[in-house]
């Protein structure tokens, strides 16, 4: 006796879109997605007059990161300069001053140097109170169009460190504990004190020298 064969039923997938559609939008809501926030950027304010327009007071407070097409990174203020051949020797490796420090040095001007940016007493509220700031100071940072990507991320994590230890120093001094356990208010009292200041330049070809 010959079988008769059966059609399977079609499935009816007419909702299957609109099923597809509430699963994304809920994956979307409840995702948590990183977000790069970036570096901070601050330019210098304009001149105000003729005479902060001199070539003397622009160089006091700048503090040039050049990074060349061989990698290698100049630092150079009118107090010093010093190159810097290889990451490690960024971070202090073989004896060389970690670039963070050449950064806080600039920064601080604790010796109040006239090669280094001017002292300026600043209110910056209690408990701070009234401290000499280097408010016009700029870390100026250039990079080759051939620059290494390694290289580039190397010097911003540098410069960016300076930053961040001068405000955990500046917690721990005025607050006593770190900078992360700080209010907001008190946070921003830190960051006015040692605002990120750095200035970046569009790439160029600088070459090697």
């Amino acid at each position: 006796m010959a079988k008769t064969s059966r059609k399977v039923p079609a499935l009816n997938a007419s909702s299957m879109a609109d099923i597809s559609f509430l699963l994304l939008t809920f994956f979307l809501l409840v995702s948590n997605m990183d977000v790069d926030s970036g570096l901070a950027r601050r330019l210098p304010p304009p001149p105000q007059s003729e005479q902060q327009t001199s070539q003397e007071v622009q160089r006091r407070n700048l503090l040039v990161v050049l990074v060349n097409s061989r990698n290698e990174t100049m630092v150079q203020n009118q107090m010093s300069s010093e190159w810097y051949a290889t990451v490690e020797e960024l971070r202090g490796a073989g004896g060389k001053v970690p670039l963070k420090d050449k950064v806080k040095e600039f920064v601080l001007n604790t010796s109040n140097s006239e090669l280094l940016p001017e002292l300026t007493e600043k209110d910056f509220g209690p408990p701070i109170g009234i401290v000499p700031v280097t408010d016009q100071h700029v870390i100026s940072i250039q990079n080759d169009a051939t620059t290494s990507y390694k290289m580039y991320i190397a010097v911003q994590n540098e410069v960016v460190r300076a930053y961040n230890e001068l405000r955990e120093e500046g917690a721990r001094k005025y607050f006593n504990t770190s900078y992360d356990e700080l209010t907001e208010d008190q946070k921003k009292q830190i960051n006015d004190l040692y605002p990120q200041r750095i200035s970046e330049a569009e790439p160029k070809n600088y070459g090697g020298q």
